[in-house]
């Protein structure tokens, strides 16, 4: 599925329609450069899980753990080197506690997601529209 965004809104409108459909452990591998609207995408997905708090991004401490009808754990990559980082940190721990794990720069990771994760790449088109890509597999 794609999805033409006009406004930060409108992107995390689209996180919070994906979020809708997500179940525990559900893994959404997100995709997009700087500024592309990765973040943006989650806040909507947070809500979307029931999430009161706003979703920021996790840089500093690699993981955000936001409590809801069904938790978020969401995961920023972008100074990971590899998979192996991924997994010194509880990767595996946070995929057994029944939520979803929502990774930001998952590039970075790629070899730890298998068939059943969900590609969300969103490429900015121009300072306000971003293309999004939602391709969804399921277990």
């Amino acid at each position: 599925m794609t999805i033409i965004s006009t406004s930060e809104k409108e992107t995390e409108e689209a996180g919070f329609e994906l979020a809708r459909r997500l179940r525990p452990g559900d893994v959404v591998a997100l995709y997009g450069g700087l500024g592309a609207g990765k973040t943006a995408f989650i806040r909507g997905m947070a809500r979307g899980l029931g999430i009161e708090a706003r979703a920021t991004s996790p840089t500093f401490n690699i993981v955000n753990e936001y409590p809801g009808r069904i938790p978020l754990f969401h995961f920023d990559m972008y100074r990971l080197s590899g998979p192996e980082e991924l997994f010194d940190i509880g990767w595996e721990d946070y995929l057994d506690r029944g939520g979803v794990c929502a990774t930001e720069w998952s590039e970075n990771v790629e070899p730890v997601f298998d068939g059943n994760a969900i590609r969300v790449h969103i490429l900015r088109m121009d300072e306000t529209s971003r293309m999004i890509t939602i391709e969804e597999k399921r277990r």
